[in-house]
């Protein structure tokens, strides 16, 4: 069954728990929910856990599609213009 969100877009560039848990409970509701991580992944990755994937992000990163962004380089930033260029909501913290 559908979610009431399925059909619409979200690139999510939040970090730690608000933004991320935010999110996620729109990608719960249906929507496809891109998130952007810098090269060394959001932070929460890396508070516990194996291999980058800590209880918290697992969590709060559900149901989630994931790229990974330098937004420091131009080629990334340009990158992140044209996934926004297609959403329907753009979400940072």
């Amino acid at each position: 069954m559908a979610g009431a969100l399925n059909g619409f877009r979200i690139i999510d560039i939040t970090q730690v728990i608000s933004g991320p848990l935010a999110t996620r409970i729109l990608a719960d509701q249906g929507a496809d929910v891109v998130k952007v991580e810098p090269p060394q992944g959001d932070i929460l990755r890396h508070m516990g856990g194996v291999a980058g994937l800590s209880p918290p992000f697992t969590t709060t990163n559900r149901s989630k599609r994931s790229i990974v962004l330098d937004l420091k380089e131009e080629a990334g930033l340009e990158t992140v213009r044209a996934l926004v260029a297609e959403a329907d909501v753009f979400i940072q913290n």
